[in-house]
């Protein structure tokens, strides 16, 4: 596979649902403990048949240029050599996001 034909697939979790999106550019962030993913793929054939779980992410990340994930949300990055059905999914009860958030409100290195 080249460089200009890199295609990745992320399955990352945000508010209780399963996200599986590919892009051509996926990164560290110059933030400590974020993902940055730019140039997201998604079907351009105009068909008569519509995946709606497709588009509805296409509406989901319309007009984003850069998308930043924390680190501790991603499941999966994968290098692949095409692209799949693009899918968003409830977070089923064997799944759970790891770590915990490292710091928590209120609380005080003395306690």
């Amino acid at each position: 596979m080249t460089d200009d034909k890199l295609l990745y697939r992320v399955r990352f979790i945000s508010e209780d649902k399963v996200f599986e999106i590919y892009a051509r550019e996926v990164y560290q962030g110059d933030l400590y403990g974020f993902v940055v993913i730019e140039e997201l793929v998604f079907d351009t054939n105009t068909t008569l048949l519509v995946d709606p779980g497709e588009e509805k992410l296409k509406s989901e990340f319309e007009g984003v240029s850069q998308t930043i994930i924390p680190m501790h949300s991603i499941i999966r990055i994968d290098a692949v050599e095409k692209r799949g059905t693009p899918k968003v999914a409830d977070l089923s009860s064997n799944v759970a996001q790891f770590p915990s958030p490292i710091y928590t409100q209120g609380r005080t290195p003395e306690s």
